[in-house]
């Protein structure tokens, strides 16, 4: 069955409790928000629950859009079948009234129909649509979509709509006062410009520009901007990172693997320019409104740049490019093509044209 009309899966009044399956990457959990915007304001008086795991739990705990965020585990406590079923049977005793399956793979939609919530809405993909009570059949997407705009049509077949079009993130008060506290421990002042780097992307190699170049853009623009460097990555980025730090001789505060994913958040928050490669981090950096140069190569920014008028692409026209791969079976061209003076370029451009975010 082909679902169009918001009537076909139940009125609002009907809808009391709403599960939501989130994305499992940081990047695009963040493009998914203004898609959680139209949940919320379709049903205003539900009670909407995020299904997520750890990483993207953080990143959306307190978000406007939801009520609360329970979390699953494929690793542990979800792990195989067995922990399937055991998280099927929590789902069952809150009495959804409907799920909301972002995600396109099979295993997101068995959930909601082994604890057999009553509308399940998703797209009919991955030999899943009989686990499906309304589903969206994509027409040929153009290439020129971009994974916001995607999340809004899939939600909108079903009458879920919002006018919204930007993601949005959220951070405490508490949250920014700890970063306060935390950078001021470093001798870094509410008061200094901070530039914030991301030499890091988890897809893999081939999305990573290389530290030493990082490093001399760092550098550069420290100098120009009379700011202080602050170095992000995750647990496995250690090394990347470090090459950095010792690039730029230790004038850097490294943060990198030390930080949650809500220290991440307020710590970008506080950033005045973000120079980084596609990422999470990026779109991050973007939903707060953080100016950033964004440097891309084997992926396609068509569809996954940060969606904000304070973001530059810098890339290179590459026949080979985007490939989406992993790792490069090649000379890694779509970014040996990329320079530092490209960077501190378009870096100098939008300072010169939007400035900096101020606090």
């Amino acid at each position: 069955m082909k679902s169009s009309q918001h009537a076909e899966i139940a009125g609002q009044a009907a809808v009391q409790r709403v599960l939501v399956r989130a994305v499992n990457w940081i990047g695009d959990a963040v493009m998914t928000t203004p898609a959680l915007m139209a949940v919320r304001e379709t049903y205003p008086r539900a009670e909407i629950t995020l299904l997520a795991n750890p990483l993207v739990g953080q990143l959306l705990q307190g978000h406007p859009a939801l009520d609360r965020v329970m979390l699953f585990d494929r690793k542990l406590k979800h792990r195989g079948l067995l922990g399937r079923l055991r998280l099927a049977r929590q789902l069952a005793a809150e009495r959804f009234d409907l799920a909301v399956i972002l995600p396109n793979s099979f295993d997101s939609a068995l959930i909601p129909w082994l604890a057999r919530i009553p509308v399940r809405i998703g797209k009919a993909s991955d030999g899943r649509s009989l686990l499906l009570t309304h589903r969206f059949y994509e027409q040929s997407p153009s290439a020129e979509r971009h994974e916001v705009q995607y999340y809004c049509e899939l939600l909108a077949a079903f009458g879920i709509s919002a006018e919204q079009s930007t993601p949005t993130l959220a951070v405490t008060a508490q949250e920014e006062q700890e970063v306060s506290t935390l950078l001021a421990e470093h001798g870094i002042s509410a008061e200094e410009m901070v530039l914030g780097v991301n030499a890091g992307a988890s897809f893999g190699s081939a999305k990573r520009w290389y530290p030493e170049r990082f490093a001399n853009v760092a550098q550069r623009l420290a100098a120009s901007w009379g700011a202080r460097v602050i170095l992000f990555g995750g647990p496995d980025e250690q090394e990347l990172v470090a090459v950095i730090e010792r690039e730029m001789a230790g004038n850097c505060l490294n943060l990198a693997g030390k930080t949650t994913v809500r220290q991440l958040m307020a710590l970008i928050n506080r950033c005045n320019f973000f120079v980084t490669n596609d990422s999470g981090p990026m779109h991050i950096a973007a939903a707060f409104g953080v100016p950033l140069v964004a440097i891309f190569g084997p992926t396609d920014h068509r569809g996954t740049a940060p969606c904000s008028d304070k973001a530059v692409i810098v890339r290179q026209t590459i026949d080979c490019a985007p490939c989406k791969l992993r790792v490069c079976p090649t000379d890694h061209r779509c970014m040996t093509a990329v320079t530092v003076e490209d960077v501190v370029k378009s870096a100098n451009l939008l300072w010169k044209n939007k400035g900096v975010k101020t606090r």
